[in-house]
């Protein structure tokens, strides 16, 4: 086989499997168009030929990358066929997660964005928070009210302390701005896990880490918005640089131990 003809090949063996991408985008435009919602039933498989000229194949090929996109699911039997889904959160980070995971990111990567969205997103809830709210915040700082005895319980207090965030993060009444201080805080829960950053004990991280918790507690009950946003913009400042260390150190603690 001759290099242009094997150039050929591959350009053909590329656009085929462009398509079904292609269509699913184009089916995504004809249920926006139709007003389609999660829940609605889409058309049986040769109506879905006939409206975007495919073969019954890349229609077949078309439904898996919908449903792999979690955009639809199939169900069998009598009253089954292929069904609008509403993609779910989990589902979102687990795909966005993907993206990241050959990406070594650091924790220098998330701090960076927290420290520009998280000032401002407690500036936007002081003073507009239910006393039920505040008292979610109130119960999750009191399970690291106390410095941690072991390994374990470091652990478990940055994973608790990570989730304060994720509250303030589920009021913010803005969809984007939640979803994506949320996905930043998982992804440093879980980089703090496997990479095993809690293991070096630090007082100062746990002790500066309550304290402005509990002092943002205060203001955002009081409605001091630019005190809120000042005290997070310094708790995210003192965490990253206490973070960056513990990253340092497990990464000394691997070149020493390294074969």
């Amino acid at each position: 086989m001759s290099p242009a003809t094997s150039r050929s090949n591959d350009s053909v063996s590329s656009a085929k499997m462009r398509r079904p991408y292609k269509v699913a985008e184009a089916i995504k435009s004809w249920i926006v168009e139709q007003g389609l919602q999660p829940g609605d039933k889409l058309p049986h498989e040769q109506t879905l030929m006939e409206l975007f000229g495919m073969s019954k194949g890349t229609i077949r090929e078309t439904m898996r990358v919908l449903e792999a996109q979690g955009l639809i699911v199939t169900r069998t039997g009598p009253k089954g066929g292929a069904f609008i889904n509403a993609v779910s959160e989990p589902m979102a980070s687990s795909l966005l997660s993907n993206y990241f995971f050959f990406n070594k990111l650091s924790v220098k990567d998330i701090y960076q964005l927290r420290c520009l969205l998280e000032p401002e997103l407690v500036a936007s809830l002081a003073g507009n928070m239910s006393e039920e709210d505040l008292a979610r915040l109130e119960a999750n700082i009191q399970k690291y009210a106390q410095p941690a005895l072991d390994a374990e319980g470091e652990r478990l207090q940055h994973i608790d302390s990570l989730q304060f965030h994720i509250i303030l993060a589920e009021l913010a009444g803005n969809e984007l701005l939640g979803f994506i201080i949320r996905f930043m805080v998982r992804m440093l829960t879980d980089l703090t896990v496997y990479r095993r950053l809690y293991e070096p004990p630090n007082h100062e991280l746990w002790e500066q880490g309550f304290m402005h918790q509990k002092d943002l507690i205060v203001a955002l009950r009081e409605g001091r918005s630019d005190d809120a946003r000042d005290i997070m913009r310094e708790h995210m400042e003192v965490a990253k640089k206490l973070m960056e260390a513990q990253e340092a150190e497990m990464a000394r603690r691997f070149m020493l131990h390294a074969p």
